[in-house]
């Protein structure tokens, strides 16, 4: 629901989430971003179905001059802004938000002429076909847009991860490490994860499923928690033997927790109440057997990130993962795959990353922590995680060569799981 600055039901807002919505794409993002621009509209006095480039450039000023809210409680913390990248991101779902105005009338035609002019191609491809009066060279380029650099992908070196696997002692927590670890699943994906998806026998035919070896399906369904997988295409994750051992702990964590919460009288939500039995539920903070959310995992991943003394976000697994299994020698074709991208350009940023690395000096190894138990993790809460890294092992020979050589500190680190 977008709500304006009067706090009433803004209906153009509305009407666009929902066709969004309609057409099965994600709307968190649209929503937010239509609403930053509605009160900045109402701040400045300007009428937003007719902002004028003033208007437009001022809004693409202050999404990057305005600090952000605080992320602390209670204590002063540093000023934090958007990124240009960001601020990009959102102008093109504003851009999005004010053509579906044009189309259904509720904005004048002259609007959209605002936010993209025509740009010559300079540097065209080898046998580009640019027409019979050259109007295949002409694009669209879009109006309000900072020029960014892509930085490297960011990622998790083999002694960041068993230092996390050292910080963390809840057997949830630690499966949705090792899960993000060794997948490469958005964080969307892995909360949207549903028990009939965990796949963990060597052979899931009594399942329906032809597919050998214990593997995820990634599928996009609509889940109690908004998690939402981002591709249309449902995917299958081979994951390695250690994967099924934490999900095992994890599982009699869960029974276990949620049957004394029974026990004592607590609330307990169960999957039947939920419409569907999803994997990563709240265990240690009310409402029990919810399933987590995003907001939740982030908090749980800056906790973790202050005691571990580096940066943690659930994304930078997926990178770990997938520059660990290029350098491990994985096709980039079948990384694609596993990472549920749709496009090779997609794979860029992971393939410098790789050549990048193949082009470096010869580093000595990293040290390896000791095993241990770890401590105690009270204080993270029910809280998601994001990204992993990658390990050069290959996966056992009855997968097929085609799989991918598994980023997963555990077998470098000696990591066991909990008992």
């Amino acid at each position: 629901m977008v709500i304006d600055d009067r706090f009433e039901l803004h209906v153009e807002a509305t009407a666009f989430v929902a066709s969004l919505r309609a057409r099965g794409l994600s709307v968190n993002t649209e929503r937010v971003c239509a609403a930053l621009y509605l009160t900045h509209c109402s701040r400045v006095r300007a009428r937003w179905a007719e902002p004028g480039f003033l208007v437009l450039r001022g809004f693409q000023d202050w999404l990057i001059s305005e600090p952000l809210p605080s992320k602390g409680r209670g204590r002063a913390s540093k000023a934090r802004f958007r990124s240009r990248a960001s601020a990009n991101a959102v102008m093109t779902a504003v851009a999005e938000f004010l053509r579906f105005c044009v189309v259904q009338g509720w904005a004048p035609t002259h609007t959209s002429a605002l936010l993209a002019s025509p740009r010559q191609l300079r540097f065209l491809p080898a046998g580009f076909d640019i027409g019979e009066d050259g109007q295949r060279a002409v694009v669209a380029a879009t109006t309000f847009r900072f020029t960014t650099i892509d930085p490297a992908p960011q990622t998790l070196t083999d002694a960041q991860l068993a230092r996390l696997f050292e910080l963390v002692d809840r057997a949830r927590d630690r499966f949705l490490i090792a899960l993000l670890a060794c997948t490469g699943l958005r964080i969307g994906e892995a909360l949207g994860l549903r028990r009939e998806d965990m796949h963990l026998l060597a052979s899931s035919r009594a399942l329906g499923c032809e597919i050998d070896g214990p593997h995820v399906h990634v599928r996009r369904r609509i889940n109690a928690n908004r998690a939402l997988a981002k591709s249309h295409r449902p995917r299958a994750v081979p994951v390695p033997p250690d994967l099924v051992g934490f999900y095992v702990d994890y599982q009699h964590e869960r029974e276990h927790t949620l049957a004394a919460a029974r026990g004592r009288g607590a609330p307990v939500l169960a999957g039947a109440q939920l419409g569907a039995d999803l994997v990563l539920v709240n265990l240690f903070r009310p409402p029990l057997g919810q399933p987590m959310s995003y907001p939740a995992v982030k908090d749980m991943f800056d906790r973790l990130a202050a005691r571990a003394g580096f940066a943690v976000r659930p994304h930078m697994f997926r990178h770990t993962a997938a520059t660990g299994w290029l350098r491990g020698g994985t096709d980039p074709d079948v990384v694609q795959a596993l990472l549920g991208h749709a496009s090779p350009t997609s794979m860029q940023p992971y393939l410098h990353a790789d050549e990048a690395a193949r082009c470096a000096p010869p580093s000595s190894p990293s040290p390896q922590p000791a095993p241990g138990q770890g401590h105690d993790d009270r204080d993270l809460g029910d809280r998601p995680l994001d990204d992993r890294h990658g390990d050069d092992r290959p996966l056992d020979d009855r997968h097929g060569d085609d799989r991918p050589h598994w980023p997963w500190p555990g077998h470098r680190a000696g990591h066991r799981r909990p008992r």
